[in-house]
C-alpha cells in the first residue's frame, strides 16, 4: 500500500533546486533522490558509530566501579 506524503519546501530550496537543475542539467527528482541517498548513508553511518561506541567497553571497565553485594 502505497502512501501520500506532504512534503514542503521552503522559497530558497526550491529556488536553488531550479539553479542547479538548470546548472547540472538534471531533473529535481533525480537530484532529491540523490540528496536523500547521500543523508540516509550519512545517518546510518553516525547511527552505526554511536552505537558502537556505547558499546565498546572492555569487561573491566563495563564493570569498574560496580559494587556487587553478596
Amino acid at each position: 500500500m502505497e502512501e501520500n506524503i506532504k512534503i514542503e519546501l521552503k522559497q530558497d530550496k526550491i529556488d536553488s533546486l531550479r539553479a542547479y537543475a538548470e546548472l547540472l542539467n538534471k531533473d529535481i527528482n533525480t537530484m532529491l533522490d540523490e540528496a536523500l541517498e547521500r543523508y540516509f548513508k550519512v545517518e546510518k553511518e553516525r547511527l552505526i558509530e554511536k552505537e558502537e561506541s556505547a558499546t565498546n567497553l572492555d569487561y573491566d571497565e563495563f564493570w569498574d566501579g560496580v559494587d556487587i553485594a553478596d
